[in-house]
């Protein structure tokens, strides 16, 4: 009874606003006794249509816990670009990492055998992955709008999915007008070589930089919903890993991750093998605009509304 009482009269533990503390605290480590739910609890989708469009909805912010199925499909949608990219030039538009890793190498090679006999050329595979990563950042940076409207608001989520959607359309655009193939069958040949071809790889990349921002904004488990590398790791470090008879957010939703952006890569290859890549970024971009609209209808957390435009 004691420590019952103490319990009730914690100020840490008791109050009005402890639900939306406890809702606000940034996503526990995979160890956290609060990890005991997954898809089934945090994915309820629907808002009533009638609400959709006030001020007071479009302004307000998505509960992350409630935004499960939209973020999986952002990591699908990794999956989907990037099997794109890596069919037709075998470089990755979402992951930056080894883009990075290749320009330094290209750069050791002008250092590399004796003077006179060192290949001081910029190969085209370089050139593809400069271009990637330069856009990419250039995706990412326009994230910076949602700091103005609010990075979990429905109003920024639309939009930022919708813009995402755009570039898909324009690079599906590029890639049609380009009149090359879609599929590379060895590395030191890639399908796309034009500078149409570089648009396409430059729009994919900055709609993938632009969801990694939106995406890691909502601060879930999901993370960036692009580089899964980490998601690993955390994943094999989960000391529920192996504990099937409980739900757990921490492991569930990195589960979902990587399922889902298994599945994105799987789906486009097979719509490339069978209508080509510009087809195939057409279908990614009716994807994308299904997703800002998904966005809509996310439920806020309970009791919160929503803040006015800031100025």
């Amino acid at each position: 009874m004691a420590a019952e009482n103490l319990t009730r009269n914690d100020p840490n533990t008791t109050g009005p606003d402890y639900a939306e503390q406890k809702a606000e605290t940034l996503p526990q480590p995979a160890s956290s006794k609060e990890s005991h739910s997954t898809i089934v609890d945090t994915a309820r989708l629907w808002t009533s249509p009638r609400t959709v469009f006030s001020t007071r909805h479009l302004m307000g912010d998505v509960d992350p816990l409630q935004s499960t199925f939209p973020l999986a499909a952002y990591c699908f949608m990794t999956g989907f670009i990037d099997s794109v990219s890596f069919t037709a030039i075998f470089v990755w538009c979402g992951f930056q990492t080894g883009n990075s890793v290749q320009l330094a190498l290209a750069l050791a090679r002008l250092f590399s055998g004796p003077p006179g006999q060192r290949d001081t050329s910029f190969h085209l595979a370089d050139q593809q992955a400069l271009c990637s990563v330069l856009t990419f950042v250039a995706g990412a940076s326009l994230g910076r709008i949602g700091d103005r409207m609010g990075p979990k608001s429905r109003a920024w989520l639309f939009l930022g999915t919708l813009i995402q959607a755009l570039f898909t359309m324009a690079a599906a655009i590029a890639a049609w007008k380009s009149g090359q193939g879609s599929i590379a069958e060895i590395r030191g040949n890639p399908a796309w070589t034009n500078a149409l071809t570089f648009v396409a790889v430059g729009f994919m990349s900055a709609s993938l930089g632009l969801q990694g921002i939106m995406g890691k904004r909502v601060n879930t488990q999901f993370a960036t919903t692009i580089v899964l590398t980490t998601v690993w790791c955390e994943l094999m470090a989960d000391p529920k890993l192996l504990n099937l008879r409980q739900r757990v957010i921490s492991r569930d939703h990195k589960l979902i991750a990587i399922v889902a952006l298994f599945l994105g890569g799987f789906v486009g290859r097979a719509i490339i093998d069978a209508v080509g890549a510009a087809s195939t970024l057409g279908v990614g971009t009716g994807m994308r605009f299904l997703i800002a609209v998904w966005w809509l209808f996310v439920p806020g957390k309970p009791g919160k509304s929503g803040k006015p435009v800031s100025a």
